[in-house]
C-alpha cells in the first residue's frame, strides 16, 4: 500500500519531495513541515517568512534555497505545484486551485525564484482529473477571456456545463512563461477513493501533503 507517493522527475540528488496519500500516518511526514492559510490567491512568500510569522501566512505558494527549507502545499482535489532548479539551488510548492490558476498563482511562483524558468522542474501531483470535475461558464470564461486558446481544456457535457482540466490550465500557463520540463499530472483525486481524499467526493474532509525541502 503507498503511503507516499513519490514524484516522477528527474530532481537533483539534493531534493526531496513527495505526496502524502490516506494511507499516510504523520511520521511518515517531515517534522520540519509548516503550512499556509491557502486562499485560493497568487501570493508566493519564503519559507524564512512563514517561519518568522506569528501564526499561519496567507499565501498558495512557498519557495525555498537552503538545505534543510522544507515548501509544503495541502490539497484534496486542487493541483499541489512543485518546482526545483535543475542544480538544486531552488525549490517551491504552490497550491493551485482554478481560482488561484487564473489569478496567477503559478506566474507568481516563478516570479518568486531566481532560477529561469527554462531551468526549472515542475511537478504535478494528485488532483481532480478532467473527467470528474464539472464547472460552470462563468468558470470556463475566466479562462477563455484572458487567453482565449484555454478552451481546449474544458469540454462540454450532457448538463450544459464544463468538464475543466486543471492538469492542462496549469501546463498552459507553465508553457506560456518558458517552463519545457513538466512531470505528473496522471491522477484522479476523485476518482482513487482508495489513496486520495476529495472535497467534491466527500465534502469537507482530509487533505494530502504535497512537500519539497533541499537536503
Amino acid at each position: 500500500m503507498t503511503s507516499i507517493i513519490t514524484p516522477d522527475w528527474p530532481a537533483p540528488a539534493n531534493v526531496v519531495a513527495g505526496t502524502s496519500t490516506k494511507l499516510a500516518s504523520d511520521d511518515v511526514l517531515p517534522r520540519e513541515l509548516q503550512y499556509l492559510n491557502q486562499v485560493h490567491g497568487a501570493t508566493a512568500v519564503p519559507i524564512e517568512t512563514v517561519r518568522k510569522a506569528p501564526g499561519p501566512v496567507d499565501a498558495d505558494a512557498v519557495t525555498g534555497i537552503r538545505p534543510g527549507d522544507h515548501c509544503a502545499v495541502r490539497t484534496a482535489d486542487c493541483l499541489p505545484i512543485l518546482f526545483c532548479a535543475r542544480d538544486g539551488s531552488e525549490i517551491a510548492a504552490a497550491h493551485g486551485g482554478w481560482r488561484g490558476i487564473r489569478s496567477g498563482i503559478v506566474e507568481a511562483t516563478i516570479d518568486a525564484l531566481e532560477t529561469p524558468p527554462g531551468d526549472l522542474l515542475v511537478w504535478l501531483g494528485p488532483a481532480i482529473s478532467q473527467e470528474n470535475f464539472e464547472v460552470g461558464e462563468e468558470v470556463r470564461e475566466a479562462f477563455v477571456g484572458a487567453d482565449s486558446g484555454a478552451d481546449a481544456c474544458f469540454r462540454p457535457n450532457a448538463r450544459g456545463r464544463w468538464q475543466a482540466d486543471l492538469y492542462g490550465l496549469a501546463r498552459r500557463r507553465l508553457r506560456s512563461l518558458g517552463v519545457r520540463a513538466i512531470h505528473g499530472g496522471t491522477w484522479c483525486t476523485y476518482r482513487d477513493a482508495r489513496l486520495f481524499y476529495s472535497y467534491r467526493r466527500g465534502g469537507d474532509t482530509g487533505r494530502m501533503v504535497t512537500f519539497i525541502h533541499l537536503k
